[in-house]
C-alpha cells in the first residue's frame, strides 16, 4: 500500500507522461491542455500569450523551449507554497515557524 503523499507524486509524474504522450518533455500546447484538465482554476493564467509566457518564464522555460518535468515541478511548488501560505493564513496561523526552502 502506498501513502497518499505517494499517490499524489505518483499522480503528477503520471499526468506529465500522459499529457506528454510519454516523452521527456512536453510542447506549450500539451502543456496548456494539461493545466485546462488538471488545474482548472489556475488555467485561466495561461489561456493568453501573454498570461502563457509568464507562467513558463516562472517555470524557468526559455521562449520556444520544451517543457521539462522539473519545469513543471517548479510551478507545482508555487501551487503548493501558495496553498500552504493561504491555509495558514486562513486559521490565523500568523505564527507559524515553518521554513521552507
Amino acid at each position: 500500500n502506498y501513502s497518499d503523499l505517494e499517490l499524489a507524486i505518483n499522480t503528477l509524474v503520471t499526468e506529465f507522461h500522459n499529457a506528454a504522450d510519454d516523452a521527456p518533455t512536453m510542447t506549450s500546447t500539451q502543456f496548456q491542455t494539461m493545466i485546462s484538465k488538471q488545474l482548472p482554476g489556475f488555467s485561466k493564467t495561461v489561456e493568453t500569450e501573454e498570461g502563457l509566457g509568464q507562467v513558463l518564464a516562472q517555470m524557468g522555460v526559455q521562449g520556444g523551449q520544451s517543457i521539462s518535468f522539473e519545469n513543471f515541478w517548479t510551478l507545482i511548488n508555487q501551487q503548493a507554497v501558495q496553498m500552504f501560505t493561504s491555509s495558514h493564513t486562513e486559521k490565523n496561523a500568523t505564527n507559524c515557524g515553518c521554513l521552507l526552502q
